[in-house]
């Protein structure tokens, strides 16, 4: 009796793993800016139909990008190699193309490799120079903008073999997004919103690993995507909770998503946004939807901060200041919630400062009681930062 095969089995949340992420498609690539923009920013969907897995607005999926193709050429003839080479990736061996368009990062010079420049060069004095421990941020200054790709076409005297060159390079990361939309809204997709990173440096353009592609070539092959948890980063499971939203640029994502997930569970909370960006004509993201979302009653306040649209620059932390007396009779009366999404640098700091400043004046506290005040909201959970 001859044997019969089992039908295939249902895809299930159980074979997804951070190092078997789900192979997504990518459904929308809408350019959000106008043309006339300084920033090319995109609303990307990816269709997950049959994942099973989940997330929870305020959480992040990490994409698995694969590397610019053009670039890893271009290495290879750096290299004077021929790309089928076997070298180790991924605990195997793989042709030398395949590795670097999948497995190793190879834009960013590391330390290693820079290192074995400088020894192999026949003339690389300053990189010798500044390779030294105390010229750390001279070393900075100097590697802005610049790739792997430019020593090893700068340097031709440094030859390695292509199993030399891969072991001098870190593997490649996946990247964590916002993500910007519920899956009670949106079942079986996750929208995001990305910068793609494009700009000149050196005489060459330089592509941002994965907002590139998303951008140019994500519509051609499955999109690898795997969701990570932000616990900390969760809306409080009371509907009736005001949130403070503060999400300048991309750092809006998780607010569209709170907001959607509110209006899907007929949440009655007040909930007030701050976004920030350089041109209200150009970078207004998501406008109808704050538009939709304010008519429908869901968005009680909408404060927008355009740094550009006037000879001094505006932002964020300049509008919670001119609403100071509202802010801290949301968080001291109600019980508001203060949530803050995007830049860690800058913004988040500048952010923070302000916030200490509203509950010391508005307070009538003194910096020690206004910053063990805005500290016990960290310890609550009331002050949540999701920044990078």
């Amino acid at each position: 009796m001859s044997e019969v095969s089992a039908p295939p089995k249902p895809a299930s949340a159980a074979q997804w793993t951070r190092q078997n992420p789900f192979p997504g498609k990518l459904l929308v690539n809408r350019r959000l800016s106008t043309p006339e923009s300084e920033k090319d920013t995109r609303h990307f969907e990816i269709d997950l139909t049959k994942w099973g897995l989940n997330f929870e607005p305020g959480d992040s999926v990490a994409i698995y990008p694969t590397n610019d193709p053009t670039l890893v050429d271009e290495i290879i003839r750096a290299l004077g190699a021929k790309g089928d080479e076997q070298v180790p990736a991924a605990k195997t061996t793989k042709p030398l193309r395949e590795a670097l368009l999948r497995d190793y990062s190879i834009t960013q010079p590391t330390p290693k490799f820079l290192k074995a420049i400088a020894e192999r060069a026949s003339a690389a004095p300053m990189l010798k120079e500044l390779l030294h421990p105390d010229r750390k941020h001279d070393l900075e200054n100097y590697l802005w903008g610049a790739e792997a790709i430019d020593f090893l076409l700068d340097h031709p005297s440094a030859k390695f073999k292509p199993e030399e060159f891969v072991g001098l390079l870190t593997k490649l990361q996946p990247r964590l997004y916002s993500v910007a939309s519920s899956l009670k809204v949106v079942p079986d997709c996750v929208h995001l919103i990305v910068d793609v990173v494009l700009y000149e440096s050196r005489g060459r353009v330089r592509k941002g690993v994965c907002s590139t592609f998303l951008a140019e070539r994500a519509n051609k092959v499955p999109v690898p995507v795997y969701p990570s948890s932000a616990k900390h980063f969760h809306m409080p499971e009371d509907l009736n909770t005001p949130l403070i939203m503060i999400g300048p640029g991309t750092g809006i994502a998780p607010f569209r998503a709170f907001l959607q997930e509110r209006q899907a569970l007929g949440g009655k909370g007040r909930n007030w946004l701050f976004f920030g960006a350089q041109r209200e004509k150009c970078d207004y993201a998501y406008k109808e939807d704050w538009e939709r979302f304010t008519k429908d009653g869901l968005l009680t306040r909408l404060d927008c901060a355009w740094s550009r649209d006037q000879t001094h620059k505006i932002y964020v932390q300049h509008k919670l200041l001119e609403n100071a007396a509202e802010i801290w009779k949301w968080i001291h009366g109600e019980a508001a919630q203060f949530f803050v999404c995007g830049d860690a640098r800058r913004m988040a700091k500048d952010v923070d400062a302000a916030l200490r400043k509203i509950v010391q004046e508005q307070g009538g506290m003194s910096v020690d009681e206004a910053n063990a005040y805005v500290e016990k909201l960290k310890t609550d959970k009331r002050y949540k930062r999701d920044v990078y």
